[in-house]
């Protein structure tokens, strides 16, 4: 069975990603295609990227790191909850990618974004990160709005067409996660 990661992309305090990715996991756990898991960064405490050694080389030396890698290679996919700060992803996700290299490789991600522009500047950084990453990111997004889907910016409100929304990325990410299965195959 495809397993797909939700991944809470913020370690803000009062950050709305563990709320938004929730509600994300329990639509994806209507689904039969795929195992699903919250997977927050805030559990790993990742300090600023402190290994020696670049990940590409896949030579870990810290226990944090190795604890996050071993998390990460179990999973065929993955869908990034991110907030949009300052026309980006939030740092804390940014750093938790760039820790890892192969773990992210040949596999699939989808977006589901917040922020004043639906998080869509923060989706598009991201797009460029998964490049890097060789993980093949989906064009179905989903886009939230502070200012439609919280109730007086804090509150989680979302509109019911987001829903249809979230069910269409997570085709295209089991239907892409599936695929990539074959990349990574040994031959």
């Amino acid at each position: 069975m495809i397993k797909i990661a939700v991944i809470v992309g913020s370690t803000r305090p009062g950050r709305k990603a563990e709320t938004v990715a929730r509600w994300v996991l329990e639509i994806a756990k209507l689904r039969s295609d795929a195992a699903f898991d919250l997977v927050d960064i805030a559990d790993f405490h990742l300090p600023l990227l402190d290994e020696p050694i670049p990940p590409s080389q896949g030579k870990y030396a810290n226990e944090h790191t190795k604890r996050w890698a071993a998390c990460i290679a179990q999973y065929d996919g993955f869908v990034f909850v991110t907030p949009e700060y300052n026309h980006g992803t939030s740092g804390a996700l940014k750093n938790a990618l760039d820790f890892l290299y192969a773990e992210w490789n040949n596999k699939a991600a989808g977006f589901v974004g917040y922020g004043s522009a639906g998080g869509a500047r923060a989706i598009e950084s991201l797009r460029l990160v998964m490049g890097e990453l060789k993980i093949a990111d989906v064009r179905s997004a989903v886009m939230l709005s502070l200012f439609t889907d919280f109730e007086k910016m804090t509150t989680f409100k979302p509109a019911e067409h987001h829903t249809r929304s979230v069910e269409s990325m997570f085709d295209e990410v089991v239907a892409w996660s599936r695929a990539m299965q074959t990349v990574r195959a040994p031959r």
